[in-house]
């Protein structure tokens, strides 16, 4: 399947959004789910773009940006990712193992403007000194600039561009080399979703896991929406026993407020 230039044009339009939205971490549309999604509905599969979105979500779970770290991008993964399996008619698992470069470009790129970006510092400070907030908006405005703009060229160059090189490259892997990739991208999910339950697993959300794992695995399903249902329903209980355990607090706290001042008022009579 060939990109046309219209279809190019929109996913540097797209990556351009989300782009500007992983910077500032505002909607989080720059999650692979949500970027392959869109990547599929340009290019009007957006099946393909669910199943890849899925895959790659999963893998990027645990990678998450600390301090002035940059784990491998999202937004470039996401888009690559659906980009190659609707070009080279790869399996969604190989085109997880070969959007790993362009994520690792988009890292580097990334990685560089936030050195860069520095330079700006001094003078953001001299405007806070003498109250400009002009001035720190402008400079925040042209740093958002540069990176969104940066997202688009390197999505039209990537996608539109490179398209005929990046077919003839997997058209040339050995069988050997692209199972390999498919295998690979079978496991990384596994990794991924491993290294964010390793952060957030606790002992209280253990029959939360044993009930997905059950659903997912030994139950028969058409689609994942039961799997999403019984997450709302957890979802639910949690909130409302929340929210039943603060007001039996609050309530506590009350009771002992009034059998304080009762006693207090005895002292003396």
């Amino acid at each position: 399947m060939e990109i046309t230039l219209m279809q190019g044009l929109l996913l540097a339009l797209m990556s351009i959004i989300v782009g500007l939205d992983f910077f500032l971490e505002a909607f989080f549309v720059f999650r692979p789910l949500m970027v392959s999604t869109f990547t599929g509905l340009i290019l009007g599969n957006v099946e393909l773009g669910l199943k890849v979105g899925a895959l790659i979500e999963l893998a990027f779970a645990g990678l998450t940006p600390a301090g002035g770290t940059q784990p491998p991008n999202p937004v470039m993964a996401g888009l690559m990712g659906t980009v190659l399996a609707y070009t080279t008619g790869c399996t969604p698992e190989a085109a997880l193992g070969l959007c790993l470069p362009f994520s690792f470009l988009g890292q580097y790129v990334i990685l560089f403007y936030y050195s860069a970006f520095s330079f700006f510092m001094g003078k953001a400070d001299t405007y806070a000194e003498n109250g400009d907030t002009k001035g720190i908006r402008r400079i925040n405005l042209t740093t958002m600039f540069i990176i969104s703009v940066t997202y688009g060229v390197l999505a039209f160059l990537c996608a539109y561009v490179a398209q005929e090189p990046m077919q003839a490259f997997v058209k040339w892997l050995p069988a050997v080399i692209t199972h390999g990739l498919e295998v690979a991208g079978g496991i990384l999910p596994a990794v991924g979703f491993g290294m964010l339950l390793r952060v957030m697993m606790k002992a209280k959300y253990i029959p939360y896991l044993i009930a997905g794992f059950l659903m997912a695995c030994f139950i028969e399903m058409p689609n994942l929406l039961p799997v999403a249902l019984l997450g709302a329903v957890f979802a639910l209980i949690d909130f409302f026993g929340s929210k039943q355990r603060k007001q039996e607090i609050e309530e506590a706290l009350n009771n002992a407020n009034l059998n304080g001042n009762g006693g207090d008022s005895d002292v003396g009579i």
